[in-house]
């Protein structure tokens, strides 16, 4: 294939993907409709992710006000905003629900859209892009659990740090160096401390949610190019206009949810569910206490951890992120029955790992 033919291969693909006709109000937003059937309650779940993100940035830039990143002043500024601060406590569990709801939910878009076939063509940056934002929230929660440097954060943090390393002696030659290399940028120093909890704090506040609102960006502008997916393999009979009716209505069970948040984060502290313990300010002279474990939406990976060889879960976990990466091409041709039937699989074992996880963990052991 000549040079010639690679570059107008390459503007047609993305021609096909940013198509410039569309870049107007009309196509945008006057003409889009939103397609109605029995799976139409999906197209509400990327847009309750997007509410609960924005939950998240109002309440973090709150808690900025009174937050210390120090190993010495992180848990007492924690204390101080739950116990001293009008409002603290109330700004904190909302925070805190908000960030766990985001995952359920961005994990529900996920399955959702895998199901209803959502990345067929021209939507595969769509899916990439959705799928990023996928481990950036991942990430989120991860950088997040240190910041109140508590015994369960710091140690949950450590073991986590500890899991990347450990990937280094599955890997050939200059490639084992990469987790080592990915640990010490992330960890700063000998052992988790005040470099540790900056780093975390820097990426937690400032990289990471300037990486989601720069994917966020380009996943909407797919969305809106692009419509809602079709979702069945028959052509929905029934439409609704985008604008005004969608929008309303999604707008509406926006302030539904938000309710909702308000009264739980005002009666149920998030930490309720936690050995108090656990919640203690840490103490690097102390022993590790048990009970130690990551947050719920990382059970999927921490159980099987805990009882298959590391290796296992390992090449499993790098298998599924690079099928769902690539999910637009591997799938190219499966039915949505058969995707549907993975999505149930896939979302019967995530819901088993994190809510029975515990009790199998302690059958098996």
């Amino acid at each position: 294939m000549s040079s010639k033919n690679i570059i107008t291969n390459v503007a047609q693909f993305f021609g096909e993907r940013f198509p410039k006709e569309k870049f107007n109000y009309h196509s945008m937003i006057e003409k889009k409709e939103v397609p109605i059937h029995r799976m139409t309650w999906a197209y509400y779940m990327g847009g309750l992710t997007l509410f609960f993100f924005l939950i998240q940035v109002a309440t973090g830039l709150l808690l900025l006000f009174y937050y210390q990143p120090t190993p010495s002043d992180a848990n007492l500024s924690v204390d101080f905003i739950m116990n001293h601060v009008s409002g603290g406590e109330l700004i904190h569990n909302m925070h805190a629900w908000s960030s766990s709801l985001m995952i359920f939910c961005i994990v529900l878009h996920l399955i959702s859209a895998f199901a209803m076939k959502a990345f067929e063509k021209p939507r595969e940056f769509t899916w990439i892009s959705g799928i990023i934002l996928l481990f950036i929230t991942f990430t989120m929660g991860f950088t997040g659990y240190l910041l109140p440097w508590n015994q369960i954060a710091v140690n949950a943090t450590k073991v986590g740090l500890q899991s990347v390393d450990s990937i280094g002696q599955y890997l050939p030659a200059a490639l084992s160096q990469i987790p080592h290399f990915i640990r010490e940028t992330f960890q700063g120093e000998a052992s988790v401390g005040q470099t540790t909890l900056l780093r975390f704090y820097a990426l937690h506040v400032v990289l990471l949610p300037l990486a989601i609102f720069g994917l966020l960006g380009l996943h909407l502008l797919m969305v809106q190019l692009h419509g809602m997916s079709q979702g069945m393999d028959k052509v929905a009979k029934k439409t609704e206009r985008f604008f005004p009716y969608f929008v309303a209505k999604d707008v509406w069970l926006w302030c539904i949810v938000f309710v909702g948040l308000f009264f739980v984060s005002l009666n149920i502290p998030f930490e309720a569910f936690l050995p108090f313990p656990l919640l203690e300010p840490f103490d690097p002279l102390g022993s590790t206490p048990s009970g130690i474990k990551p947050e719920w939406y990382f059970y999927f990976i921490y159980y099987p951890l805990e009882l298959l060889p590391f290796w296992v879960i390992l090449l499993l976990m790098l298998a599924a992120s690079v099928t769902l990466l690539f999910a637009p091409w591997i799938f190219k041709k499966t039915s949505r029955r058969t995707l549907g039937i993975m999505a149930i699989l896939g979302s019967t074992y995530w819901v088993v790992s994190t809510v029975f996880g515990q009790y199998i963990y302690d059958l098996i052991k």
